[in-house]
């Protein structure tokens, strides 16, 4: 069988069949950090690939990415190249067949009418047995009868590319002069076809996706293919429809929700080069793309790009990767740059584009504070006296309003007023949230669900179990009450399930149908609502607390990004946040529009102690079925931990959720100057470490999430 590097196969693994890919030695990875060479196989183990599979070879960058990845992340390269090869290759379509007419003459078989209207109707272009009876009249059999004399003969159908070529022309927007210049230099290095990374950076409204777009049609124009990720697949929608409005065409969509189907019709699509343009999750960087020339990473600082189970990778960081490797640009767009970008523009790494007004003569709005402890709701209640009043003035303009709150269900916690028994989920140690609209608590963890009970589990106290604190479902109740003409739509993941659920969503705000939107962190996301003047944000003060390295940061992000959605048109916009706490740097760079201060801050906070991006960080997470078994394992790890200069480990300690899925887990973590790589350190350190049992060491090379 004669196999080339990349092409993907069929073969035996014990008992069963599995697809695998034919591998070279040829690698990008930096030594640093690059795996040991694996050892030899002896030729008497060895069993005969099976078949090797009807597709596209995956390309060399690929390959070298899948390497890169695997070696970064210190994964199984098996389970990188999994997530490029999941989609049940082996179950390619078959060709649709249909009938044509052939030169051959009619002497020898007599002619019926029927015959003669099957012979009129079939020509050169294949023609299905139903299409063809159809157009003739005449019967199936009639059909076969024909190409059984050898009047007829089977021919493939061709089918449309699944996915219409943009036109890079259509639709070209009229930029301002600023934009423009910006423009320019996003497309410089995509004509010039090499590597390079910039940042772009624009206040929110500034119209940062049309000036990308100038990237996306100078690459296709060159003929090569574009990537742009997205954090949540909810965005797809809208962006979809801005990129058909420019381009005339619909991009190939890539995320979870899709098919099986439609995920096989885009892979092939993107592996033979017809998928011209990819919007989608993360997992896009994997897609077997043939001759890529552009990654855009839309709304770059979005810890949504993390990957936290399995392979433990961060899609802006390994996108940047994926764009060297296939030696194409790289843009990363936000207006809230994280730090670890905005510490690369300032080493030089990364240039840095900056667009700093709004599109359409728009000005950003103004943010003031709300002091809960001055104006405080009414007991039970959640919105301040302040807020309301801004938001009847909002609907009396026929303006639309908006009320923030980053927490899904109804109450966050739910406690016996009798005994003081908190609901407790039964795998984690965490509180259950209740979900009043299903009836139920759920663990937003593990997904455990029960009923919510009449009375206390603990002391059988009769109607005891009150809801603490406010979710979503609680504010919009409350909203109800106060405002009971207002057209409220709902925004969590919990309603809008679908990215088409989610256009829909968008049309009613856009169209005017709805005047109140509630909303958790998907609202924040980059929407364009014209007619919105008012973002209420209900509880500012939530993501401050705890041990979170980057807790401020995100929380500054994602509440400037929430403001943001307030005056993008003509009609002036103002934010009010509901704070406790309003002399808090977020707080006072928020009112100020001062995020660049609040980033130097942060920096300055971060930098002497090497915290990142100033330094490197790996997180070890054991887990075991028992609290002994895990605290077993952390210890023998602890006993082993390196010891040089400019390396500390810290604990091990038990995680903040210490029982989570059942397992139960302890943390260390390991911290070096920013030279030095934590790969050969890791490889090291656990080399000798054998987990028994039911316990398991995942490794995190830059963790987002502390939990």
């Amino acid at each position: 069988m004669a196999l080339q590097p990349g092409d993907l196969v069929s073969i035996p693994l014990g008992k069963r069949e599995t697809v695998g890919c034919v591998w070279d030695t040829t690698s990008t990875v930096p030594a640093d950090f690059a795996t040991a060479p694996g050892r030899e196989v002896p030729l008497s183990r060895l069993r005969p690939v099976a078949e090797k599979l009807d597709v596209r070879p995956l390309p060399g960058s690929l390959r070298r990415f899948i390497d890169w990845v695997a070696a970064y992340t210190l994964t199984p390269p098996g389970l990188v190249l999994a997530m490029a090869t999941r989609i049940h290759l082996k179950d390619a379509p078959k060709p649709a067949l249909g009938w044509v007419r052939t030169e051959q003459p009619e002497e020898g078989l007599r002619i019926t009418p029927a015959r003669r209207s099957v012979l009129n109707a079939a020509s050169d272009v294949p023609m299905t047995t139903a299409d063809l009876a159809a157009a003739s009249g005449a019967s199936s059999a009639v059909i076969r009868g024909l190409a059984a004399a050898g009047l007829l003969r089977e021919a493939v159908i061709s089918v449309a590319a699944p996915f219409a070529t943009p036109d890079p022309t259509h639709g070209a927007p009229q930029l301002s002069e600023e934009q423009a210049d910006v423009a320019e230099q996003l497309c410089r290095p995509v004509k010039e076809q090499r590597f390079d990374v910039t940042l772009l950076e624009g206040v929110t409204g500034s119209g940062k996706t049309e000036v990308y777009f100038e990237a996306v049609a100078a690459c296709l124009a060159q003929g090569k293919q574009v990537l742009v990720l997205l954090p949540e697949i909810a965005l797809s929608a809208q962006w979809t429809d801005r990129f058909i409005r420019r381009f005339g065409a619909d991009p190939a969509v890539w995320h979870s929700d899709l098919g099986t189907k439609r995920r096989r019709e885009t892979w092939r699509a993107v592996a033979d080069g017809t998928a011209r343009v990819v919007v989608g999750a993360r997992s896009a960087l994997f897609l077997p793309f043939e001759d890529l020339g552009l990654v855009v990473v839309d709304e770059e600082h979005e810890s949504a790009f993390k990957q936290e189970e399995g392979v433990m990778y961060h899609g802006r960081d390994m996108a940047v990767v994926r764009a060297r490797l296939a030696n194409a640009p790289a843009i990363l767009v936000s207006a809230t740059p994280s730090l670890e970008t905005l510490a690369n523009v300032e080493s030089g790494r990364y240039h840095h584009e900056l667009l700093t007004a709004r599109h359409g003569g728009a000005t950003m709005p103004d943010v003031s504070l709300v002091d809960m402890r001055a104006d405080p709701p009414e007991r039970g209640l959640f919105l301040s006296p302040v807020l309301c009043n801004a938001i009847d003035e909002t609907l009396k303009n026929e303006e639309q309003a908006m009320l923030f709150l980053n927490r899904r269900g109804y109450a966050p916690l739910t406690l016996c007023r009798a005994c003081g028994h908190r609901m407790q989920c039964p795998n984690c140690s965490t509180w259950l949230v209740e979900h009043r609209a299903r009836g139920i608590l759920t663990c937003h963890h593990c997904g455990h669900t029960e009923s919510i009970p009449s009375d206390c589990p603990q002391c059988h106290a009769e109607h005891s179990l009150v809801p603490i604190g406010p979710g979503i479902e609680r504010i919009t109740e409350e909203a109800k009450l106060r405002f009971p003409d207002a057209k409220i739509l709902v925004m969590s993941s919990d309603t809008l399930g679908s990215p088409a659920a989610t256009a829909e969503a968008v049309r009613k705000i856009t169209d005017g149908e709805i005047n109140l939107i509630i909303g958790t962190q998907i609202v924040a996301k980059g929407w364009h609502f014209p007619k919105l003047t008012l973002v209420g944000v209900v509880d500012a003060d939530l993501g401050l607390g705890g041990g979170d390295l980057r807790a401020a940061e995100r929380t500054v992000q994602l509440l400037h990004q929430v403001a943001g959605r307030a005056g993008r048109a003509e009609r002036p916009g103002r934010v009010l946040l509901q704070s406790y706490v309003g002399e808090h740097p977020v707080m006072t760079a928020l009112v100020s529009n001062d995020f660049q201060t609040f980033m130097e801050q942060e920096a300055e906070q971060r930098r002497p102690s090497f915290w990142p991006p100033y330094g490197r960080l790996a997180a070890l997470i054991i887990s075991a079925a028992t609290a002994d078994a895990a605290d077993a394992l952390a210890r023998e790890i602890a006993f082993a931990a390196p010891e040089r200069e400019g390396v500390q480990v810290l604990g091990p300690a038990p995680a903040p959720l210490a029982v989570l899925r059942g397992r139960h887990r302890r943390r260390l973590l390991l911290r070096t100057m920013r030279g030095i790589a934590v790969q050969p350190i890791l490889r090291d350190w656990l080399k000798d470490i054998k987990p028994t049992g039911s316990a398991r060491i995942d490794i995190d090379i830059d963790p987002i999430s502390f939990l």
